[in-house]
């Protein structure tokens, strides 16, 4: 009979300083809590995220998620500077194309 192991729970989300940008991510996965939110919030549930991203164990994806409804202010505040620099680079972009066909 083998026994059971069992897994701290802390030990599943981790930040290391440059990887990726030292936001919270899945150890040695490299897989952001951001980018299991952002799904979970597009209406993806745990199953569903496993299926996209076959190399992450339920565990893995629930640990995300609880990280994430732990540290909502932080990842909230973190995705919303991520979508106001994204309509940013889109108005740039869009200005830019817009005096290129004016030439």
């Amino acid at each position: 009979m083998t026994a059971a192991v069992s897994i701290d729970i802390g030990t599943l989300i981790t930040r290391t300083p440059g990887l990726p940008g030292g936001c919270p991510h899945i150890v040695g996965k490299g897989v952001t809590v951001r980018r299991i939110v952002t799904w979970y919030k597009q209406g993806l549930n745990a199953e569903e995220i496993c299926d996209r991203i076959r190399h992450l164990t339920l565990a893995e994806v629930y640990a995300a998620l609880t990280y994430y409804h732990a540290n909502t202010q932080e990842l909230e505040t973190y995705l919303l500077h991520q979508a106001a620099q994204a309509k940013r680079l889109e108005a740039l972009h869009s200005n830019f194309g817009k005096s290129e066909m004016l030439r």
